[in-house]
């Protein structure tokens, strides 16, 4: 499903919409503001290296990753133990995991909808190495990267290359004999 809405021919209105996060000089930001806006949903200035807008992108899809991965262990659990995960999603989605991620991935994992993939399992490899890398090279340990690495590595072993990252749920619901 396209992220876009096209109300008119002029301009899409966003659904659910892509957060832009960049780095740089004030002025070539401030001229690049119009196609921010009208790329995403809101555009975040954290730093005038540029470099740095590629750590806080890729650092902010590591919690994604981990809640996927999370969210993905508890359902294989639940499913396993004959609770429904339906009423499970709807406990967590209407308590204290009020939050558009585990609606969205909830939903996807519990419909196992991983097609059209909206960020391949590639793509969540990509940022997990990326992650790691720079964990490294400021010394910042960070084992569950790690298991994420491996974990999108297992799934692409598998055959789940061209699936959502949301897929990681069907690895976990595999290896625990679902």
């Amino acid at each position: 499903m396209s992220p876009f809405r096209f109300s008119d021919a002029r301009k899409p209105q966003r659904q659910r919409g892509y957060f832009i996060v960049a780095a740089g000089e004030a002025e070539p930001l401030d001229r690049c503001r119009p196609l921010f806006d009208d790329l995403g949903q809101k555009t975040f200035v954290v730093d005038r290296f540029p470099p740095k807008a590629n750590l806080v992108k890729l650092s902010g899809n590591f919690p994604v990753a981990s809640m996927i991965e999370c969210l993905g262990e508890a359902v294989a659990l639940i499913r396993k133990a004959g609770v429904d995960p339906t009423q499970f999603l709807a406990i967590l989605t209407g308590s204290l995991f009020a939050a558009l991620v585990y609606e969205t991935y909830g939903e996807l994992i519990l419909e196992e909808r991983y097609r059209p993939a909206g960020f391949t399992m590639p793509l969540g490899l990509k940022d997990m190495r990326g992650v790691l890398a720079a964990a490294g090279a400021k010394n910042v340990p960070m084992p569950v990267a790690s298991l994420l690495r491996d974990h999108f590595i297992t799934a692409m072993a598998r055959g789940k290359a061209d699936l959502d990252w949301s897929a990681l749920a069907r690895l976990a619901a595999e290896n625990a004999g679902l």
